[in-house]
């Protein structure tokens, strides 16, 4: 569903994506996994056409997404910090997206299973950051998109929430293909099928979650990837 290859984007002098070669297709939920700085909010946002790459390319459907935005249509995004109207109601929200995308089938179940229903009337602005990022996850799955794209996604949840939105998701992968950002690799390790490593622009590593404990002899993803880690230092 989406191939990247032989992306190169920097800013500046700074190389910040260096000869990326990824192929995701439906049914893997991969975790984008690195250090902060290491590219991966870069990687998103070259995905999503919100920022412009110097080299290589990205196929969505076999397509390149610089003949146009309409791919986006195929995409469900969760920011890891929504920003939204602050004078517009949550209500007023979906009713906008609605009458944005014109779809008429649509996946309610998190906007029910996280109770918005009750405080649709409440402005965007005055809403804790757990409540916002109910908001953000609802809207992600709501028209059914072919990919999801999840930055950060349990950050600010608390923990009933967070296990309605992995459920979902795992729930979810069998008709998407998932990709998370987190740096909370137990919830990877719950969730995930793949783990796509970066570091310092470069892929490390992008292999089953299965495979990369076989190798390490170790049952937690966070041990797994910490072994790694240590070896590729060596």
């Amino acid at each position: 569903m989406i191939e990247i290859n032989k992306l190169y984007k920097s800013y500046h002098k700074h190389e910040v994506l260096n000869d990326i070669n990824l192929k995701l297709e439906k049914g893997m939920i991969a975790g984008l996994i690195g250090q902060n700085g290491t590219g991966k909010t870069t990687l998103i946002k070259c995905i999503l056409g919100l920022t412009q790459y110097q080299k290589g390319d990205i196929l969505i459907d076999n397509k390149s997404i610089q003949i146009g935005p309409e791919y986006r249509q195929k995409i469900g995004y969760m920011a890891q910090i929504g920003k939204y109207p602050e004078n517009m109601s949550i209500a007023q929200l979906f009713s906008m997206m609605h009458e944005i995308r014109q779809v008429n089938e649509t996946d309610n179940e998190l906007y029910e299973q996280f109770e918005i229903k009750k405080i649709e009337r409440k402005l965007l602005g005055q809403l804790s950051g757990g409540t916002t990022q109910k908001v953000s996850a609802a809207l992600a799955f709501l028209f059914k998109p072919e990919i999801l794209i999840l930055d950060e996604p349990t950050a600010g949840l608390d923990p009933i929430a967070s296990e309605i939105l992995k459920d979902k998701i795992s729930k979810e992968k069998e008709n998407k293909l998932i990709l998370i950002t987190s740096h909370i690799l137990n919830d990877l390790d719950e969730i995930a099928s793949h783990a796509i490593f970066l570091q310092n622009g470069k892929l490390l590593f992008f292999e089953t979650i299965q495979a990369l404990k076989a190798k390490s002899g170790h049952h937690k993803l966070g041990k797994t990837i910490a072994e790694i880690m240590k070896e590729k230092q060596q």
